[in-house]
């Protein structure tokens, strides 16, 4: 898997991610709701890890700059 996304990117889906997984965890919400800020925020988290987000490779963006 080719890298397609920026230090930016990178850090803005980290922080997002982790402020929904603790969103889920910590602010009392229930049922789906609690459900979708947790898996959200674990995807965001995993693909800020990666730095490889299959969506943007499926419509053929990238973030990283050139090369």
């Amino acid at each position: 898997m080719k890298a397609n996304l920026g230090n930016i990117d990178r850090g803005l889906r980290a922080v997002l991610g982790v402020a929904l997984i603790l969103l889920g965890l910590l602010a009392g919400l229930t049922g789906w709701g609690q459900w979708a800020a947790l898996l959200v925020g674990a995807v965001l988290v995993l693909t800020a890890l990666s730095r490889f987000c299959p969506a943007y490779a499926l419509f053929g963006i990238s973030s990283c700059g050139r090369k």
